[in-house]
């Protein structure tokens, strides 16, 4: 496979030492709602804090976000454990994943991915901003885990994709009278443009996407997983 994923997204925050249930000033609770992507291995079992301080299963959904759920952030970060019981005395033996969040999040869309095969955690994490304002209806953010130029065409919108970048699609306007739009994705090989995905997707205001452009085991192409979200707002 000449492809390999991109790990130069994010970087662990660290370990962290206090429990939710002992700080004497909880932090207010943050919506998320995430999505697991490992095409290698797409089943995780994972866990957070909810907004009373208890550990709970987070129960990803194949290509698809989890419902919303609320947890406290601790020390300003979202954090995953690898397990319920969670040692109070010692919970940073249980930090699966770690990202510090910025002060003014209230809602987050969760990306979670695996880690370098070696490397702790185990998982990393990419948030966006999943505010009405920042995030509207009608448009689509697509991501690069690889490290090859990539675009995307998407009815009107003609956008360079770099990598371990978050790009924004705004709303496709040129689309025909089911509100279908062609939507093309390329990367390059040897100084030419070479297309790896052709499709035909609705464009409404109703919802919106993220495009996830990544390597799949075997592949000698790039891949595109597509999340759509629905959730009215």
């Amino acid at each position: 496979m000449i492809y390999q994923l991109f790990f130069t997204l994010l970087t662990f925050v660290g370990f962290l030492t206090p429990v939710l249930a002992q700080e004497k000033e909880k932090a207010p609770p943050v919506q998320f709602r995430a999505v697991f992507h490992n095409p290698a291995n797409p089943i995780a079992d994972l866990f957070y804090a909810d907004k009373s301080g208890v550990i709970v299963p987070l129960n990803f959904r194949p290509k698809s976000l989890t419902e919303a759920l609320f947890t406290r952030p601790v020390n300003g970060s979202l954090v995953l454990y690898d397990k319920k019981n969670v040692d109070p005395e010692n919970p940073s033996a249980s930090v699966a994943a770690s990202i510090k969040l910025s002060p003014n999040t209230k809602r987050a869309m969760v990306l979670v991915l695996p880690s370098l095969p070696g490397k702790k955690p185990a998982y990393r994490m990419l948030v966006i901003d999943d505010s009405a304002k920042a995030f509207p209806k009608g448009e689509s953010r697509a991501l690069l885990l690889i490290d090859v130029k990539a675009a995307i065409v998407a009815g009107e919108h003609r956008l360079p994709v770099d990598p371990g970048k978050l790009v924004k699609v705004p709303p496709v306007k040129k689309v025909n009278q089911y509100n279908m739009a062609q939507t093309n994705f390329y990367y390059q090989k040897g100084g030419s443009w070479r297309v790896f995905t052709e499709r035909q997707l609705q464009y409404h205001n109703a919802y919106r996407r993220l495009f996830i452009i990544h390597a799949t085991p075997g592949a000698l192409t790039p891949s595109v997983t597509t999340i759509v979200d629905t959730t009215r707002r």
